[in-house]
């Protein structure tokens, strides 16, 4: 666009590549796939997700999904978990690792058994799967038997991070609950995890995610080291800059709106990789917003975006959405917000 893109149409931009503007009938899976997973450390914020984006979304074709192993969780990018497809479990799992071991050595919850080799913990923890799932607190108390001067708690918190761990139904289905309990990757899926392509999966961060950098694309994952990928893709990536005359990468012919689109209300959860996927998130959470969002351990609250911005968060309770909304709204941004709050509370009470 003349004079560069401004932050009004980067935020465009990427609510619609995120299809946060007008919702979809793409299938569940397809969303799953299309946005390189969904962030899920909490259960339920992957089902706003899609709720958010995929019109008349059913809850149950995730939660099927996870059930059937058509969907896994799994932690991956930035070391935490996400709900991703089976192809992109195998494969993306290998590529963060190099990510998750250096998360791994400053961990303090795994701290008192770090001094067992990881190649150890790593085989004893497939040796004790190969016989079948065990619960987060089995798993450990089975490793603290080979490893009897680690306690029990830390060797699963170090299985976790160095072996592809899949946390197993029912932990992360709709209305249903458990604790955590672990299988291998390959095991749960039956078949052996496999090389990424990173240059297809730069196009498809783009795709979702962009225009955007190399450095962009480490914040969303904790991979470093893909400004020299970028630079190979020279010939079949394009440039754009903004405003402000930075240079950001995007593919061809992927969609740029102009910042005066409309951007209708939208309820998220607590998480969504659509805030934490660049160095920049003032595209789409303004710096005094961030701050009230972010507590000592994470997100205080989900979340309310107004305008194509973070403008508030909201919780579930008593059976009714309560909300703490941080600037005043217009007439259309309040019905926009009574219908939002509509849809969640329908979904929630389903």
């Amino acid at each position: 666009m003349p004079g560069g893109l401004t932050l009004r149409d980067l935020n465009r931009t990427l609510l619609a590549r995120q299809h946060l503007l007008s919702r979809t009938t793409t299938p569940a899976l397809a969303m799953v796939e299309h946005l390189v997973g969904l962030q899920a450390q909490e259960n339920l914020p992957p089902y706003l997700s899609l709720a958010a984006r995929i019109d008349d979304f059913d809850p149950s074709e995730l939660s099927g999904a996870l059930e059937r192993g058509d969907a896994v969780r799994l932690l991956t990018m930035r070391g935490t978990i996400h709900v991703l497809t089976p192809d992109d479990a195998l494969a993306l799992r290998p590529w963060v690792q190099p990510a998750l071991d250096q998360v791994s050595k400053s961990n303090q919850m795994n701290k008192p058994a770090r001094h067992v080799p990881v190649e150890d913990i790593v085989a004893e923890t497939r040796r004790l799967l190969a016989a079948g799932p065990l619960p987060v607190k089995e798993l450990g108390e089975r490793l603290a038997g080979a490893f009897p001067d680690a306690p029990a708690a830390a060797l699963a918190h170090l299985a976790r991070e160095r072996a592809p761990l899949v946390q197993l139904p029912p932990r992360g289905l709709w209305r249903g609950s458990g604790g955590v309990v672990y299988q291998t990757v390959e095991n749960h899926l039956g078949r052996p995890t496999v090389e990424v392509d990173v240059r297809e999966l730069v196009r498809r961060y783009l795709r979702a995610f962009g225009p955007a950098t190399a450095a962009d694309m480490t914040v969303w994952s904790r991979v470093t080291r893909l400004g020299p990928v970028f630079a190979s893709m020279a010939d079949e990536l394009e440039v754009v800059e903004t405003d402000r005359g930075k240079r950001l990468y995007d593919v061809p012919g992927a969609p740029i709106l102009d910042g005066s689109a409309p951007a209708p209300v939208r309820l998220l959860g607590a998480y969504d990789n659509v805030w934490l996927s660049h160095v920049d998130r003032d595209r789409i959470v303004p710096p005094e917003v961030r701050g009230r969002w972010m507590g000592t351990n994470g997100g205080v609250g989900n979340t309310v975006f107004v305008d194509g911005f973070m403008a508030g968060l909201w919780w579930w309770r008593d059976d009714r959405v309560v909300l703490d909304v941080f600037k005043k709204l217009s007439r259309s941004e309040r019905r926009g917000l009574d219908e939002e709050v509509d849809r969640v509370t329908a979904l929630l009470m389903s």
